[in-house]
C-alpha cells in the first residue's frame, strides 16, 4: 500500500503540516509528488483539496484509521519535486505557511475546461455519399440531408474535414443527428486538444540586427561561459536604448540551442505589449506570455504547454517565474530593480532572490539588467559575487537626449502658479508645431503623503529615521505628524520650520488633474492618458500603447507605467512634472527610487533619429539623486547613496526584518505586538524598532501594528522569525492573530 503526506489547502498555521492518506489502487499512477488531490478533512469529512509532498509504504499511524484520498485532480498542473523543494525555501527564508508557498510556485492551478478542436471525416466516397443523400431525401430524413449537402459542397476539402461546430450551424442540426450518423459509420468526429494562445501572429518577422562592439562583447563571454557548463549570474548594467532586449535574444538563442528553455521576467503587464512582439518576431512559436489579465483558460493552458515541451521561452511578470519547465537553462530578470518584482502578498518574496535560487537548484544562469540597477545588485557585482556588463553607449549612433532642471521655487517667485514651468509650456508648443511626441510623466510614488514647503521645497522629515514623516488628520485637517518607523510625533507647523513660508501643506497630484490642465492649455493637442483607470481590461495597456506608437496623439500623460521600457522614435520631449516627490516616501529606498524613475523617464525622449530633451520640474534641485540622473552619472548616485545607507545601517549594508501583526482587535494587536518585542533576543546585533502602528493603521478590519528588526546578519533575523511564529502557534489565545514578515 502507498502513503501520501498532504498539504491541506487551508492557510491556517496549525495546520501547516503534512496528513498521511492512503493511496487507493485505481489512483496509484497519477498520485505522484505535486499532484492536486481532494481529501476527506477533519470530522465530518469534508472535501477539501490539498498538495502530495511526499509518498512511501510505510504507515505512520494506525492503517484502520487513516484514511484515504478521494481522488487526484487530473487537471493541475503537478508541481515538480523541485519546485516543491522551492515551495520549502520560501516558507523558511520569508514565512508564510507551507499552502500559501505551494500556491505561490503553481499560480495556475485552477481546473479549466479543455478548448477541443472538433471536426467531421467523411468515411464514404463521394459516390456513396450522394446515393445516401438521395435515400434520406426520399425517406424525409431532413437533419440528414442538411447534414450530407454541406459534406458534399465543392468548396470543402474533405481531407481537412469540416468544423463540428461550423457544421451544427450550417446545417442547423443538434449534435445528436450527427453523432447519429457517425454510428451508422458514415461519417466520423475527431477531437483535439487546442491551446489558447494569448499571443496573436499578427507580428512580422524582424531582419536581424548586426550587434555593435559592446552588444558582441556580451554574447560571446556569455556564450564562452555557458558552453563550458559555467553558471552564473550577471549584470548588464546598460543605458536607456543601448540594446539589451537584443543582447537578452542572443543569449536566449545559445541557451535554446542547447534544448534547455528560458523565462523573460519583466515587471509590468504594459511592458508585454513591445517585449512579446520583439521576441515572436525572433522566435515565433516558441514563446509563450503569463500575466494576470489572461482568462483563466489561456494561463491554465501556457503552464501545460511549458510543461510538455510545447514552448521554449516564457514571458510574464513575477508569476512568469515559477514556469514548470523541465530543463530550465536562463532566466532573464529585466528592469531588475524594479518594485514590482517583490510579493506584496504572503509568502513576501523578492523575485532576484528566487530566481537565483532557482536557477542554483536547477544548473541555469541568471542574467539582471537595467540602466538603474538596484544597490543590492550592484553591491554584489563590487564583491565579485555577481558579472558586471556595462553597456554606455546607445544602438543606432542615437544620441542622450539634453537635460534641463528647473527649479519649481523661482517659478513660484515668479507668480507662475501652475504645474507646467514656462521652459516646459515653451517646449510642449514647440513639438505640437512640429508635429512630434510628448510624455508628460508624474512622479506620484509617495504623492499626498508628506508635508512640504512650496517656497523653499523642503519636506519635514524624521529625526531618527531620516524619512519624511506623514500627515495625520483630525476633523478633515492635518493637526499631527507621524513617523511609521520609529512611532515619532510632531505638531502640524503653521509656518515651514526652514524658511517661515506660511505656504506648507500636503503635496497632491493626479493624472486626470494634469489631463484637464493640458487639455485647457494645449486645446489643439491629441491627449492620452495611461493609469489604472485607463487601463482597465485585458486589453488595456495594449490599446493605448498601440494608439500612441502609431501616432494618434500626441501626448501621452502617466505615472511610472509610461516610462518603463518603451520604445517610441516619435517622442522627441518628456516632461517630468515633479521630478523630486518620490523623495517624501515614507521608504528609506526614496532616493534611490527618485533616480530611477527619472533616469528611466529621461531615457524615453530621443529613441529614434531625432533628438530628445528633458525637463526635469523640482522643488529640490541641489538633491543629489537629481543632480546624477540630470547627468545620467549612476556610479557617482551609487557612490553618495550607498555611503548613506552605510551611516544608517540600511540595506543592502544591513537588514531588514518586518513584521506586522495583525488582529480584528485593537486592544489585541497592541498586546501581542508588545509581548512579541519582548520575545525578541537581546543581541548587540540586532536592532529594534517599534512596536507602532503601521502606515495604515487598519486594513480589511484588521489592526495592523509593525515592528522593525536590523542586523547584519540575515540568518540571525530568521531565527528570530521562527522564535515568533513558534510563540504564535503555542499560545492559543492569539490564535485569531496573525503575522506577516517581510525582509529586506
Amino acid at each position: 500500500m502507498i502513503f501520501a503526506d498532504v498539504i491541506v489547502d487551508i492557510s491556517v498555521k496549525s495546520l501547516d503540516r503534512p496528513f498521511q492518506y492512503k493511496v487507493p489502487k485505481d489512483w496509484e499512477k497519477e498520485a505522484v509528488v505535486g499532484a492536486q488531490v481532494v481529501i476527506p478533512f477533519g470530522r465530518g469529512n469534508r472535501l477539501i483539496q490539498g498538495f502530495i509532498i511526499g509518498l512511501s509504504e510505510e504507515s505512520k499511524y494506525d492503517i484502520d484509521k487513516t484514511k484515504s484520498i478521494e481522488r487526484v485532480e487530473k487537471q493541475g498542473v503537478t508541481v515538480e519535486s523541485h519546485l516543491l523543494s522551492l515551495a520549502y525555501w520560501l516558507k523558511e527564508n520569508y514565512g508564510s505557511t507551507m499552502n500559501d508557498c505551494i500556491k505561490t510556485v503553481i499560480p495556475v492551478r485552477k481546473e479549466v475546461k479543455e478548448k477541443l478542436d472538433r471536426r467531421v471525416y467523411p468515411l464514404k466516397s463521394r459516390e456513396e455519399m450522394e446515393t445516401l443523400l438521395e435515400e434520406f431525401a426520399g425517406k424525409k430524413y431532413a437533419a440528414r440531408v442538411r447534414i450530407m449537402k454541406e459534406l458534399l459542397k465543392e468548396d470543402q476539402e474533405v481531407s481537412g474535414g469540416v468544423s463540428y461546430s461550423g457544421l451544427l450551424k450550417a446545417a442547423d442540426v443538434t449534435s445528436a443527428a450527427v453523432q447519429g450518423l457517425e454510428k451508422t459509420g458514415i461519417l466520423k468526429i475527431s477531437e483535439k486538444r487546442q491551446y489558447r494562445n494569448p499571443i496573436s501572429n499578427e507580428y512580422a518577422e524582424e531582419l536581424l540586427p548586426v550587434l555593435n562592439r559592446e552588444q558582441e562583447e556580451i554574447v560571446t563571454a556569455f556564450g564562452e561561459d555557458f558552453s563550458v557548463g559555467v553558471r552564473k549570474n550577471y549584470l548588464i548594467h546598460g543605458v536607456t536604448g543601448s540594446g539589451k532586449t537584443e543582447v537578452y535574444m542572443r543569449m536566449i538563442e545559445q541557451v535554446v540551442k542547447t534544448g534547455r528553455q528560458a523565462i523573460v521576467l519583466i515587471p509590468e503587464i504594459a511592458l508585454t505589449f513591445q517585449t512579446v512582439k520583439r521576441f515572436y518576431q525572433r522566435f515565433g512559436e516558441e514563446v509563450s506570455v503569463i500575466h494576470s489579465r489572461l482568462s483563466g483558460g489561456e494561463r491554465y493552458d501556457q503552464f501545460l504547454r511549458a510543461k510538455n515541451g510545447e514552448i521554449k521561452i516564457m514571458i510574464g511578470p513575477r508569476s512568469a517565474l515559477f514556469t514548470p519547465f523541465q530543463n530550465l537553462g536562463l532566466i532573464v530578470m529585466d528592469e531588475e530593480h524594479e518594485t514590482s518584482y517583490a510579493s506584496d502578498n504572503p509568502p513576501k518574496f523578492h523575485a532576484r532572490e528566487v530566481a537565483i535560487k532557482r536557477a542554483e537548484m536547477l544548473g541555469a544562469s541568471v542574467v539582471f539588467g537595467s540602466a538603474t540597477p538596484s544597490l543590492e545588485i550592484y553591491l554584489r557585482c563590487m564583491n565579485g559575487e555577481c558579472t558586471l556588463f556595462t553597456m554606455k553607449n546607445r544602438v543606432s549612433h542615437a544620441v542622450f537626449p539634453q537635460i534641463s532642471i528647473v527649479d519649481m521655487r523661482e517659478e513660484f517667485k515668479r507668480k507662475n502658479y501652475t504645474i507646467f514651468s514656462h521652459l516646459l509650456q515653451e517646449k510642449i508648443e514647440d513639438r505640437l508645431h512640429k508635429k512630434e511626441q510628448i510624455m508628460l510623466f508624474i512622479n506620484r510614488r509617495g504623492y499626498a503623503g508628506f508635508v512640504s514647503c512650496r517656497s523653499c521645497g523642503e519636506a519635514i522629515e524624521c529625526e531618527n529615521c531620516s524619512v519624511s514623516m506623514k500627515p495625520h488628520e483630525y476633523q478633515g485637517k492635518v493637526t499631527l505628524l507621524k513617523c511609521h518607523y520609529c512611532g515619532a510625533e510632531k505638531q502640524m507647523p503653521k509656518a515651514c520650520p526652514s524658511c517661515g513660508s506660511k505656504y506648507i501643506g500636503t503635496f497632491g497630484l493626479g493624472t486626470q488633474q494634469v489631463e484637464d490642465m493640458v487639455v485647457k492649455r494645449f486645446p489643439e493637442a491629441r491627449v492620452l492618458r495611461m493609469d489604472a483607470d485607463t487601463t482597465s481590461g485585458k486589453e488595456g495597456h495594449k490599446k493605448i500603447l498601440k494608439k500612441f506608437s502609431t501616432h494618434q496623439a500626441d501626448i501621452l500623460i502617466g505615472t511610472q507605467m509610461i516610462v518603463k521600457g518603451h520604445d517610441f522614435p516619435e517622442v522627441t520631449l518628456v516632461g517630468v512634472l515633479a521630478a523630486d516627490l518620490s523623495l517624501y516616501s515614507n521608504d528609506y529606498r526614496s532616493a534611490e527610487r527618485t533616480f530611477e524613475l527619472l533616469v528611466q523617464a529621461a531615457g524615453r525622449a530621443g529613441r529614434g533619429e531625432k533628438p530628445g530633451e528633458v525637463v526635469l520640474q523640482t522643488y529640490q534641485p541641489e538633491h543629489y539623486s537629481v543632480t546624477t540622473a540630470a547627468r545620467g552619472d549612476y556610479e557617482g548616485f551609487y557612490r553618495q547613496e550607498i555611503a548613506m545607507r552605510q551611516i544608517l545601517q540600511y540595506p543592502p549594508i544591513s537588514n531588514i526584518l518586518e513584521i506586522l501583526v495583525c488582529s480584528e482587535k485593537k486592544e489585541q494587536a497592541e498586546r501581542l505586538s508588545n509581548i512579541l518585542a519582548e520575545q525578541i533576543e537581546a543581541s548587540d546585533k540586532i536592532r529594534r524598532l517599534g512596536p507602532v502602528d503601521a502606515q495604515v493603521a487598519k486594513l480589511r478590519n484588521q489592526y495592523r501594528r509593525v515592528i522593525y528588526l536590523k542586523s547584519p546578519d540575515y540568518k540571525m533575523l530568521c531565527r528570530q522569525k521562527d522564535i515568533l511564529e513558534a510563540f504564535l502557534n503555542e499560545h492559543l489565545e492569539y490564535k485569531d492573530c496573525r503575522l506577516i514578515f517581510t525582509f529586506n
